[in-house]
């Protein structure tokens, strides 16, 4: 596919139109697959292969080849330069769940572009499964809701189910209402366990045991984690949702 490429920067927004004023939808972070639907000026409307999302980002230099070997396993890993054999560290750096390719490695960094490295401790091999996804949600708790976000820089509900897939080489949608449909599986709504994902319209969260339930609270502005009942409480009173469907992580 001619027009299928690999983005080669941290994160950029995704939006609805080809404008920064549009609304934000999503984010693509560095080493996802896109292909490039059309051109309009400075902008590229987009979809991107791992879930099919469209939309628009500015035009640039992407890379058209990309041999992941692995990907980053922290909440953000920095960017190094080497300078006289010394590795000086940046403000850059690659997002959770970012794809990347190493060229070489020299004591404790990997580098994974023309001088550009990462510390070792900080990646996974392409085809690790984290089965413990708790250890990816805690990861994010206390990150800051964005609508579109998917980084530690802000993140919203859909986002961070997204992710625990897509770290683990695995298909899952990136908007609630799609992801309601994409889980089969529907179980009782007044009994939980851990694992479990709760959905209301336009929300969802995912239960860590059968008393609490982590989510990016869009009122609270952040990544909390809260009781389950009084969380389903709250949220049909404040904004007259009720529970949709309850399902289950299975990768």
């Amino acid at each position: 596919m001619k027009n299928k490429f690999y983005f080669n920067k941290s994160i950029e927004n995704i939006y609805i139109k080809p404008s920064s004023n549009s609304e934000v939808s999503s984010q693509i972070l560095y080493g996802e697959k896109f292909i490039i639907r059309k051109k309009i000026k400075n902008w590229v409307k987009i979809k991107t292969l791992y879930d099919n999302y469209n939309g628009f980002i500015k035009i640039d230099k992407f890379r058209n080849k990309l041999n992941s070997t692995h990907k980053i396993f922290k909440i953000r890993s920095y960017i190094y330069r080497k300078v006289k054999n010394k590795f000086i560290k940046t403000t850059d750096c690659l997002f959770f769940s970012s794809n990347i390719s190493i060229l070489s490695e020299e004591k404790n960094f990997f580098e994974f572009e023309k001088n550009k490295w990462i510390k070792k401790k900080d990646i996974k091999k392409i085809k690790h499964i984290e089965k413990d996804y708790l250890k990816i949600l805690r990861l994010f708790i206390n990150t800051k809701y964005v609508w579109g976000g998917k980084t530690y820089q802000g993140i919203d509900c859909s986002a961070i189910l997204q992710l625990i897939f897509y770290y683990n080489n695995k298909f899952y949608p990136r908007d609630t209402k799609d992801q309601m449909k994409y889980s089969k599986i529907n179980m009782r709504k007044n009994i939980f366990k851990k694992g479990n994902i709760i959905f209301w319209k336009g929300h969802v969260a995912i239960c860590t045991n059968s008393k609490k339930l982590i989510h990016a609270h869009g009122p609270k502005k952040k990544v909390l984690v809260m009781p389950i009942k009084v969380t389903i409480d709250k949220i049909e009173k404040t904004a007259k949702l009720v529970v949709k469907k309850v399902s289950s992580i299975k990768y």
